[in-house]
């Protein structure tokens, strides 16, 4: 993404996800699941639509708004990533993309699997009928 460019409704569906993030997963697997996280830019009628080109599309009326925790991947991996990413001093976006890259590839599968820790937020929402339940964590 170019510095300075404003993430719109438009920008999420025509550009990210669209040209870029659905082609891309295509290339990996015929069957992914595709979350929509219920932020602003990537909620509106025609990026929602999109639901028909993905093989198993979760709804934002099925996911409570503003609970990342609940997304095992922002629950866990992306902390560990950002925490060994910036270990060492980064100087400018090309090597942080080379970091990211490195780390991701160098991410020890245990991590994927304390995953299960996910499971006591998951049961707190579900308990608050997805209120706020943070503070019972």
């Amino acid at each position: 993404m170019n510095p300075g460019v404003k993430i719109n409704g438009k920008y999420s569906r025509e550009t990210l996800l669209k040209e870029e993030l659905l082609p891309e997963m295509r290339n990996i697997s015929e069957y992914f699941i595709f979350q929509q996280d219920n932020a602003p830019a990537r909620r509106g009628k025609e990026t929602v639509d999109l639901s028909t080109e993905t093989p198993a599309f979760i709804l934002p009326t099925l996911w409570p708004p503003k609970c990342p925790d609940l997304n095992p991947v922002d629950h866990k991996v992306w902390s560990v990533l950002q925490e060994q990413v910036y270990k060492v001093n980064v100087n400018d976006v090309d090597e942080l993309r080379q970091r990211i890259q490195t780390v991701w590839d160098e991410l020890d599968q245990r991590i994927i699997k304390t995953i299960k820790q996910w499971r006591t937020p998951l049961r707190a929402c579900v308990e608050a009928k997805c209120g706020h339940f943070e503070h019972k964590l």
